[in-house]
């Protein structure tokens, strides 16, 4: 019974750090993501009358750190600048330059990062772009000392019942893992 007990514990300890890897790894992947700029058009100079393709085409995209930015393109190139280079165009200082056609840039960092076309000209009618990388979850911020809470708006009407209602907020893949754990043990035990 004992040496029973010992290979069931044995196996759901084994079973539970394999799912654990495997939804952490799955969860993992799944929370990047691999945006191509332009979508179907690439990079490329866009036409005179669209000079706002890639500012239109970042503002409907949010990015994270951990995504990555897919540039494809042919006989142009893609240099990652700093702000003064990115609003003057200049190409002759670039933090990172790709050439090769088809180029993938790595968001590391939350904040801002900046995208210029090396072709002559490109910049200048609007093959650049500007990313700005959200923190990967937001961090509340203590009020800062001698702040005063808003004084509450009086009104003559009544104030509302409290809700007898329980929010819970579960990760999708915390659940996931808790419920094949769950399983696992009831299976387990009645070995």
């Amino acid at each position: 019974m004992k040496r029973n007990i010992s290979y069931c514990f044995f196996g759901l300890f084994k079973t539970w750090l394999t799912v654990f890897l495997a939804v952490t790894i799955c969860c993992a992947e799944a929370a990047a993501t691999e945006f191509q700029v332009g979508d179907d058009l690439g990079w490329q100079e866009p036409d005179l009358n669209n000079s706002a393709l890639y500012t239109q085409w970042a503002s409907r995209n949010r990015f994270h750190v951990g995504d990555s930015l897919s540039f494809t393109y042919k006989n142009d190139s893609v240099l990652e600048v700093d702000k003064w280079d990115y609003y003057h165009c200049n190409t002759s200082n670039p933090i990172i330059a790709f050439d090769n056609g088809k180029s993938i840039m790595k968001l590391d960092r939350p904040g801002p990062f900046y995208f210029i076309s090396g072709a002559p000209d490109h910049c200048k009618n609007g093959q650049r772009i500007f990313i700005e990388v959200m923190d990967p979850r937001p961090i509340s911020q203590p009020p800062p000392p001698g702040a005063v809470p808003p004084e509450p708006y009086l009104s003559d009407s009544p104030a509302p019942s409290p809700s007898l209602g329980v929010a819970i907020a579960v990760a999708p893949c915390a659940l996931f893992m808790a419920l094949i754990v769950t399983f696992l043990a009831s299976v387990c035990s009645s070995s």
